[in-house]
């Protein structure tokens, strides 16, 4: 490749225009940028050398950078397209040109970008794409691939400001793992099901005793799932005064949407109460039509009460009213399911199961022993209490 055509592939690089996200400050196509422009061997060696560093993240991989980038990208072209709206000759025309650059710049190699220094040069590894191909077949399974921070996530959380953003290392929990509650995974993965159909959905409590596997079993649904388009979006109970915008960032996606609310409680002055509730009984102002709320806790009536809360409520009027608004919200939830402690027979059965997925070698009668003494140790009977005990043997 001579200096005039790397030249070119550098000015088309800096006039991307359906795809300028993909020029983020510190991208490698920065580099890139540079490095193409470039006519002194030892300025190409040393950028060279920058553009290696920056495809880390990517094992040092060009080509599966690019797709990552260009398949998450949140541009005008895939919000039309997955909203169903038209796009006009002028984006579709720079679109392709875009895709194009993306494709010749996916055969680079080493050698086309610093012809000297052979022995010197470090490398990356690439191979050709067919972005356009690649994107049309993108375009057409938008409702179960996404764009933008949804496409390479399948579970998400609010960070400070209230951003959207991937969880950096997302519980990888499988169907597979449980032992029992399989009528209470049943109607999780049934109603998420629906969802994703565009069937009538209903919001889920899962409540009940400590270490049951309520959360685990919401991941667990997620993580099955995200191949047909689903994904999770965690909150935290204070950041619930951020759900409405957050319905708003979701609605249109064609995704569809876990939020979920893990360990959920509240004081009867919370100022959060006033925003879930909200959002359970159809407000439109906080909710979207590709989304359910899934919420945990360990109380089946979400909102704590003291008998002191009672007895300064003999002061209200309307006290009847007042208590039921605070007994209430549970029963918003379309459906509750109840995870309850299991007994000594289903928690044996677990100790059991997963002792032999993990290979223990211990006598069955031994195994037995030990599980339950751990369980009177730990003053009761759990999912979790059945996985500490097996991890303690290992």
């Amino acid at each position: 490749m001579d200096w005039q055509e790397k030249k070119v592939l550098a000015a088309r690089l800096r006039g991307l225009s359906v795809f300028r996200g993909v020029l983020e400050h510190g991208s490698p196509m920065g580099v890139l940028a540079e490095l193409l422009d470039s006519e002194a061997s030892y300025s190409q060696l040393e950028l060279l050398g920058k553009f290696c560093y920056a495809l880390s993240p990517w094992e040092g991989d060009f080509s599966r950078f690019l797709r990552s980038k260009v398949f998450e990208d949140e541009n005008p072209v895939i919000r039309a397209k997955a909203a169903g709206k038209t796009v006009s000759e002028a984006l579709e025309a720079n679109c392709r040109e875009d895709l194009d650059l993306f494709s010749m710049l996916s055969r680079l190699t080493p050698e086309d970008l610093c012809p000297e220094y052979e022995d010197l040069r470090p490398v990356f590894a690439s191979e050709p794409v067919d972005f356009p191909a690649e994107y049309e077949a993108r375009l057409a399974e938008v409702s179960k691939y996404g764009y933008g921070v949804f496409a390479g996530a399948g579970m998400l959380r609010l960070d400070a400001d209230g951003t959207i953003v991937p969880v950096e290392s997302p519980d990888a929990i499988t169907l597979d793992r449980f032992v029992g509650y399989e009528y209470e995974r049943g109607r999780v993965m049934d109603n998420t099901k629906a969802l994703l159909a565009g069937r009538p959905a209903a919001n889920m409590l899962l409540y009940g005793d400590a270490g049951t596997g309520k959360s685990s079993t919401i991941k667990a649904v997620a993580n099955a799932l995200r191949d047909e388009g689903l994904r999770l979006i965690e909150l935290r109970k204070d950041q619930l005064l951020n759900l409405s915008s957050v319905m708003g960032r979701i609605a249109g996606n064609p995704l569809k949407f876990i939020i979920f609310i893990d360990d959920l409680s509240f004081n009867k002055n919370d100022s959060e109460f006033s925003m879930l509730k909200a959002a359970l009984e159809g407000s439109a102002s906080v909710k979207a039509d590709n989304a359910v709320i899934y919420a945990t806790s360990n109380r089946r009536h979400i909102v704590k009460e003291s008998f002191a809360d009672r007895s300064a409520a003999m002061d209200d009027v309307h006290i009847n009213d007042t208590m039921q608004e605070l007994m209430s919200l549970s029963d918003r939830f379309g459906e509750t399911v109840y995870f309850q402690k299991p007994n000594k027979q289903l928690y044996l059965q677990i100790v059991k199961d997963l002792a032999a997925r993990a290979g223990l070698d211990v006598p069955e009668e031994e195994l037995m022993q030990k599980a339950e003494a751990y369980a009177l140790r730990k003053g009761s009977r759990s999912a979790r209490a059945a996985e500490q005990f097996v991890d303690s043997l290992r």
